[in-house]
């Protein structure tokens, strides 16, 4: 090992406790790492702005856009719906064939946003079939996950592989539908286990009928009457500093069996008032005390009491692209802009319920809200949350709302036979749909995911620098090291399952797509060192760098559903770990088949 190798080795590790570690955001990481390659004079300028200009960064943009306004026409909605509506009858069959939906939809449209368009449409589709949401959010992530390994741009990570074998020698492209081949195998034996293993592994842990005792609010919620000696009588809330002295939140006043839920704040109470409040006990007693107000009854308030009149008691999902990130709900000032409470926050798995209004929010947080309707509904409607309540899933028919299923499927049908590169594909489609106004402009940018095209375009300088210091030589010698200790014919399936094996451990600690890049040039050039075509290799980092079920960490889909779920870090692995190494072991056996070892030409 030479000092360069070692210094690269160095950033490398340093950028994994960084990505596991969440001290700072990905894109700040992988913009980091950047930084020190161009400072430390291992990448000059222009190669280290190299990866805005690739070529699969750029079609990563695009399918995000293309995806947002497939989304916008609702039509995956209406399909699938319509699909489950038809194996209704049987709870297997409907979960069976709305997987393999979710599935499919997945190989062509962005595995995230399926998972945020049908996360709402599957705790419906529990609440249905009388189950819990954390018997079927983990499976949902999982079908979308092995979906996108069904084609080239059903997942960033083969696009990413894609260009990098591209640009290492003389290799031809990986085919749209190449990766069908095996996908098609990951998928039934995926949905095999979801349906007959994990589905029975996975906890019934998220209460179904009422989300106040899943967020365990029993102590927290309760109803005060404002009695006749009451200092609260003729003044208002905000001038009894109600929230400031007591941590006491006043959700609804109900005056003479009239609900008021507007203005709360500014409203002046009434002696015989009854308050809806959440808080906790010892701040309910001491309010007592001193505002002389009656606790009318031990028995707390639940869901059905709540959800009076057209107010509703939902979660919400921050998104990865929420404004609310790093920031508190007071900083926001969360009850005026929205006009409704949040009672509570879960965050991976743990519930915040005390001093929530301080609390930096981060992306997928799950906030329990409480609020009008129609305030809900807004706030569904700003691209900042997802609203996990059922929500009507109608096909909207704008002018010209068929041209957006028509340029998929003809970008993504002219790249399979080779007519046109997918990038010019799917450019020419973007700019037909923003010239029909299908989509705007402003559309466009806000469906990019820019963390994740800063998080590819600044790490791709990192495979070259991995490949052009030798260490991919030296961790690829290493490799054939380990794989050379078996006989001559088990060599290349050893270094095969080891690549594989590699690349599945290291995504489920840090991105895929950071995975994606360090391995594969290591796995082209340890292949290439033992005289192999790389292209089977190539495939096992494609496949094994998006086998990430073993933590919600990751895969963001993983990541989404962890907190609706109310799922547990074990749970992952208790689940997920069988699952990863079967298809390890099931990829061993099969890529080799599909794709066979032959001598480099």
């Amino acid at each position: 090992m030479t000092f360069e190798i070692a210094i690269i080795l160095a950033i490398v590790l340093l950028a994994f406790i960084l990505f596991v570690s969440e001290a700072l955001p990905i894109d700040v990481v992988a913009l980091t790492v950047l930084g020190i390659l161009l400072v430390g004079g291992f990448l000059n300028p222009g190669e280290a702005i190299s990866g805005f200009a690739n070529p699969a960064v750029i079609t990563i943009a695009i399918l995000f856009i293309l995806s947002h306004a497939l989304q916008k026409s609702g039509i995956l909605e209406f399909l699938i719906l319509k699909l489950n509506r038809l194996a209704s009858r049987s709870k297997f069959f409907g979960l069976a064939v709305y997987l393999l939906s979710i599935s499919l939809a997945s190989a062509i449209v962005n595995n995230t946003a399926i998972v945020a368009i049908f996360m709402p449409i599957t705790i419906r589709l529990a609440h249905r079939y009388q189950i819990s949401p954390s018997k079927v959010l983990i499976p949902l992530s999982y079908a979308a996950i092995l979906g996108g390994t069904l084609t080239l741009v059903g997942t960033s990570t083969n696009l990413l592989v894609n260009s990098i074998l591209v640009g290492n020698g003389n290799y031809p492209p990986l085919g749209m539908f190449e990766f069908t081949k095996y996908g098609a195998i990951g998928l039934a034996v995926g949905l095999i286990y979801i349906l007959f293993v994990a589905y029975r592994m996975l906890p019934s842990r998220t209460v179904t009928s009422s989300l106040t005792k899943s967020y365990h609010l029993g102590g927290y919620l309760t109803e005060i009457k404002v009695t006749e000696d009451s200092p609260l009588v003729g003044q208002t809330c905000l001038e009894r500093s109600i929230n400031q002295n007591y941590d006491v939140m006043v959700l609804d006043i109900l005056r003479e069996k009239q609900l008021i839920t507007a203005n709360i704040r500014n409203t002046v109470l009434k002696a015989g008032d009854v308050l809806f409040v959440k808080g906790a006990v010892d701040n309910f007693i001491r309010m007592k005390e001193v505002e002389k107000i009656a606790l009318l009854t031990d028995e707390k308030l639940n869901q059905g009491e709540l959800q009076q009149a057209d107010n509703v008691l939902v979660e919400c999902l921050l998104t990865e692209k929420s404004f609310l990130l790093e920031k508190s709900l007071m900083d926001i000032n969360f009850r005026r802009r929205f006009g409704s409470f949040v009672l509570a926050i879960r965050r991976e798995g743990e519930i915040l319920r005390r001093k929530i209004a301080h609390v930096l929010l981060k992306a997928y947080d799950t906030l329990l809200v409480y609020g009008p309707r129609e305030k809900i509904r807004e706030m569904a409607g700003t691209g900042d949350f997802i609203v996990l309540e059922e929500l009507d899933a109608p096909l909207k028919k704008p002018k010209y709302w068929w041209l957006s299923i028509v340029v998929i499927i003809g970008a993504v049908g002219l790249a399979a036979i080779g007519a046109v590169p997918i990038l010019k594909g799917v450019l020419v489609g973007a700019i037909l749909l923003m010239v029909f106004r299908v989509i705007t402009p402003n559309e466009s940018y806000a469906a990019i995911h820019w963390q994740v095209i800063v998080l590819i375009a600044a790490l791709i300088p990192l495979g070259l620098v991995i490949q052009t210091s030798g260490t991919a030589n030296w961790i690829g010698e290493i490799m054939i090291g380990i794989s050379n200790r078996f006989s001559a014919d088990f060599r290349p399936y050893a270094l095969l399952a080891l690549i594989y094996f590699v690349t599945m451990v290291l995504t489920e600690v840090s991105s895929n797509a950071a995975t994606a890049i360090i391995m594969t040039p290591i796995a082209i050039v340890a292949s290439t060192q033992s005289g192999l075509d790389p292209r089977p290799f190539v495939f096992a980092i494609c496949f094994a760098a998006s086998a990430s079920f073993i933590t919600p960490v990751g895969y963001q889909t993983n990541l989404m559903v962890y907190g609706p779920g109310g799922y547990k870090f074990t749970d992952y692995m208790k689940v997920g770990l069988p699952l990863g190494l079967l298809l390890w072991i099931i990829a061993t056996i099969m890529i080799p088949v599909l794709w066979p070892f032959s001598p480099l030409q």
